[in-house]
């Protein structure tokens, strides 16, 4: 039971003075970034699917 408290009050030390945790305005521009980089991803996935179904479209009507 004594390895067990000890690890966790190795694990609590490790996370309050070894571990360096970013500031909030750092924190928001990450934020910023992975949300404006989503939208972009979602727009081109978006825009892939669109023209693939279009491309389809026309070339089974073709066909058929």
């Amino acid at each position: 039971m004594s390895k067990i408290t000890a690890y966790f009050k190795d694990v609590q030390n490790e996370l309050i003075h070894k571990t360096s945790w970013p500031s909030w305005s750092e924190l928001t521009n990450s934020a910023i970034v992975v949300m404006v980089a989503s939208v972009i991803i979602a727009g081109v996935v978006f825009a892939m699917d669109y023209s693939f179904d279009t491309i389809l479209d026309w070339v089974y009507k073709r066909l058929y």
